[in-house]
């Protein structure tokens, strides 16, 4: 039997409120190939109804910092909200890769950079808001985040949004459906 093909990496960044995470969830409604997502590892506490292994790997500071320390991590890094890290783990990554699936890292622009470095053929996908009036619309209708929490994001997507153009892609979410053609467009065309 011949060994499966080599598998992609997949990186898909923007900003807070741009509806990454959205697209991610239904483009694994109905994946268009192979697709696997990695599990993330952080220090802080689960919320309600998170799950160990499923949402993330609930990780203590001390073992963060150990397994930091032996070269663990693909990258990681302290998140400043609530202080706490975050990271993905080389072994989230390399065995599914090897065994030819598709990898999915949700991470931000910071964690793009620092993987790239092991992996510069990843298929990079910015996905950007149609402008920071409407990112800001988006953050407020949520209803769930503090007046600072908001700024805060905000801020972000101003530091985030100039790296966009050193993504191989860019999708900009103006209407969900069409962003998630474009989406399932770009990996489509990873499959040659």
């Amino acid at each position: 039997m011949p060994a499966p093909a080599a598998g992609k990496l997949i990186i898909i960044s923007g900003p807070s409120g741009a509806g990454k995470s959205t697209l991610v969830r239904r483009l694994f409604a109905d994946p268009p190939g192979p697709l696997e997502t990695s599990i993330s590892a952080t220090t802080r506490a689960p919320r309600q109804g998170e799950v160990e292994g499923v949402d993330y790997y609930f990780l203590t500071p001390d073992e963060f910092a150990r397994r930091r320390a032996a070269g663990e991590f693909l990258e990681c890094f302290e998140v400043y909200e609530g202080g706490h890290w975050y990271g993905t783990l080389q072994s989230e990554v390399a065995p599914r890769l090897a065994a030819g699936k598709w990898v999915v890292l949700e991470i931000d622009v910071q964690g793009t950079l620092a993987v790239l470095e092991r992996y510069p053929d990843a298929v990079t996908i910015f996905v950007q808001p149609e402008s920071m009036a409407e990112l800001e619309r988006r953050l407020r209708a949520r209803g769930t985040e503090a007046e600072s929490s908001i700024q805060r994001r905000l801020e972000g997507a101003r530091r985030e949004l100039p790296f966009a153009p050193r993504y191989r892609y860019q999708v900009t979410n103006t209407e969900l459906d069409q962003a998630l053609r474009d989406l399932r467009t770009i990996l489509a065309g990873q499959a040659n």
